[in-house]
């Protein structure tokens, strides 16, 4: 597994403090020397930059001297490397799939915007992604934003209630929406920022306190879901009729099974 930037960074300062150290102590002992000159023989050592010794070297100095030196390029060389690999990796290649993402959903027509990456909508996301639905996500923390984009997921990092996002995710051009944000207050403000950039929109609006379904549905919701609600009425019938919720469940991996059999033989064909 390979190390983070950060932990590749700690272990280049531990190498870079570690030969600092051993050649401070080595010049120390082999040539009699202070601290401060022992620490100067081992700067001007490793920088290789031809500086005067203080003080004459031994043969076992020398053979030290070669050592600390041939240490120096090897651990320059290294951050050279870790420093070009994180150029790579971490700038170049976001820079790279931050644009083909970019490209990707300027050309999406008839696509559905999720608006909100929480539990609902990482739930919607992934149906969407299992029935290879034409997609995007607006979520606004950049953590969770990020994770989506390392699964290959479009998303656009910014506030579902911006104007401004919602052109950027090419609400004229989609046939849909999920608003599935924090709040009802967030979920009405951006069903209204949708319907008045697209009025033939299909909105469907999470709702999670009593009786904000009808506020949502004024708003501009075409259909609203109450996740709460309905996973306490499945609840309360898995107790009251189990055998018949067992029943439908086969029924409904039954039918999903079938809708993906029929879809993969049309792929075939």
């Amino acid at each position: 597994m390979r190390k983070s930037p950060l932990a590749r960074g700690w272990i280049v300062l531990i190498l870079v403090a570690t030969l600092i150290v051993i050649g401070t102590v080595g010049y120390m002992n082999l040539s009699n020397v202070s601290l401060i000159d022992g620490l100067y023989m081992t700067i001007i050592t490793i920088s290789t930059v031809g500086y005067r010794e203080v003080a004459d070297l031994s043969p076992v100095g020398k053979i030290f001297t070669i050592c600390i030196i041939l240490s120096g390029l090897g651990i320059v060389s290294y951050s050279l490397l870790e420093a070009v690999s994180f150029l790579i990796d971490g700038g170049v290649k976001r820079i790279v799939r931050r644009k083909a993402m970019e490209k990707q959903i300027a050309r999406m027509v008839g696509h559905i915007i999720v608006c909100g990456a929480g539990q609902t909508g990482s739930s919607v996301i992934e149906q969407f992604t299992l029935t290879k639905t034409q997609f995007l996500v607006i979520e606004h923390q950049e953590t969770r934003a990020a994770e989506l984009v390392q699964a290959g997921v479009p998303v656009i990092c910014g506030d579902a209630t911006n104007e401004d996002i919602l052109t950027q995710a090419g609400i004229v051009q989609a046939k849909g929406m999920v608003s599935c944000l924090e709040n009802d207050a967030q979920n009405v403000y951006a069903i209204l920022t949708a319907r008045g950039l697209n009025p033939k929109l299909y909105i469907v609006a999470r709702s999670i306190e009593k009786g904000s379904a009808e506020k949502l549905k004024r708003a501009g919701a075409d259909k609203t879901i109450s996740p709460n609600e309905i996973g306490g009425i499945r609840m309360a019938y898995l107790m009251l009729k189990p055998h018949v919720m067992s029943f439908l469940d086969i029924v409904n991996r039954f039918d999903d099974e079938s809708r993906q059999l029929h879809k993969n033989q049309l792929n075939t064909n």
